[in-house]
């Protein structure tokens, strides 16, 4: 996949009489899923995160960054990850390994400047890294292909400890949580925000307006759907990658907590003022989602942003993705991907067939008219409220 690339506007490239790199505000945050709600366009985003993965990436290409700035390894060679790609074929430069320090040296929000390896707070350096280049990443993919089969063997290893600690939850799944939240016999639509979730909300427009699915969000989500122009009506998370105005949308929700009953989400839910039911459960938030969802009885569960490839489970790099696996076997009688439902469903009623729907109906009113008694009346009628009409028209203009 070929990201667009990015116009980088409220920046500079070493003007007659300046100095040259890239000037610009700096964002600064150790967690990238943080930082990109912060970001402008223009700005540089200095982050920390080893083995950059895809969605990641996108996020920062949809806040058009002009340049971003890495403390770690963004290929680290443990598996063939896709961001640092995707950044530089949207035309963003990507200095790498610059070291922890700059995440202290820097604060947020203030004027760097970018020039090749060199990262400058006024006139003192303070960072130096390596410029990633599509020579550069291909040789690192390359290396890391070769490390698959060594990453497939430890998600296997992963996924069967899983199994034989937490074998329960694939024989009976989950006991869910006291929800108003209707679920039973419906279609319910589990939506996270990662792999194409614009795309795949967009085309399922008309799979959602006839079928009025349940929308429960998984954390983030929650901010894809209401972009999307949804109503969330459940948010299942731990609660640290939602927005405020997410949270205090009227959805019901759930807080995902440690299969001990530490639930570090609940504590920002409560200073919002907002109530919420813990849900302790082994697992991410988005095996959770799928358990309770089936375990609530519904009859379908179509999932957007979710993990579905071997692709998408190496490229988060979680020990933890063996979990969705196992949630995947389970519930995997009604589970769709939102990519399917596109693909096998189309409306009943197609666009043509409404067209003359219409055309007969107004065949219809028109012939009627013409032929009935009252015609002379209807006609004056009309004839009536048509001057009414441009009267009220040439009063306005």
């Amino acid at each position: 996949m070929k990201a667009p690339s990015v116009k980088l506007p409220l920046l500079h490239r070493g003007k007659a009489g300046e100095p040259p790199g890239i000037v610009a505000v700096a964002r600064v945050d150790h967690r990238t899923k943080n930082i990109t709600k912060r970001l402008s366009p223009g700005e540089i985003a200095i982050i920390d995160h080893s083995d950059l993965d895809r969605v990641s990436a996108e996020e920062l290409i949809r806040r058009k960054v002009a340049a971003v700035v890495n403390a770690a390894v963004s290929i680290t060679g443990r598996y063939p990850n896709l961001g640092p790609k995707l950044l530089l074929d949207a035309g963003i430069p990507v200095v790498d390994g610059v070291g922890q320090d700059v995440l202290v040296k820097v604060a947020d929000g203030a004027v760097v400047r970018l020039d090749e390896e060199t990262l400058y707070l006024g006139d003192t350096v303070v960072a130096k890294g390596t410029p990633l280049t599509e020579d550069l990443v291909q040789t690192a993919m390359t290396e890391a292909r070769a490390m698959v089969g060594v990453q497939i063997e430890s998600f296997a290893a992963n996924t069967l400890e899983f199994l034989r600690r937490e074998h329960e939850l694939l024989t009976r799944g989950i006991e869910p949580p006291e929800m108003d939240t209707e679920m039973n016999g419906r279609h319910v639509l589990v939506v996270v925000r990662g792999y194409h979730y614009r795309e795949d909300l967009a085309a399922l427009r008309p799979y959602i307006r006839e079928y009025k699915p349940v929308m429960v969000a998984v954390d983030g989500g929650a901010d894809a759907l209401i972009e999307a122009g949804y109503q969330p009506d459940a948010i299942l998370g731990d609660m640290d990658s939602v927005s405020d105005e997410a949270l205090c949308c009227g959805a019901e929700l759930v807080v995902h907590a440690y299969p001990d009953g530490r639930a570090p989400g609940l504590a920002r839910v409560r200073d919002l003022g907002l109530d919420a039911v813990t849900l302790p459960a082994p697992g991410t938030s988005e095996d959770v989602a799928l358990l309770v969802a089936d375990a609530r009885g519904a009859s379908l569960i179509a999932v957007v942003g979710t993990h579905h490839t071997l692709e998408e489970f190496l490229d988060k790099g979680r020990p933890g993705m063996s979990s969705t696996f196992i949630t995947h076997l389970r519930v995997g009688s009604k589970l769709v991907n939102a990519r399917g439902v596109h693909q096998l469903y189309h409306s009943r009623i197609s666009g043509w067939s409404l067209l003359v729907l219409v055309l007969a109906a107004a065949v219809t009113v028109f012939v009627a008219v013409v032929f009935s008694p009252a015609s002379p009346i209807l006609a004056r009628y009309f004839e009536a409220t048509w001057h009414s009409f441009t009267y009220w028209l040439t009063g306005k203009l």
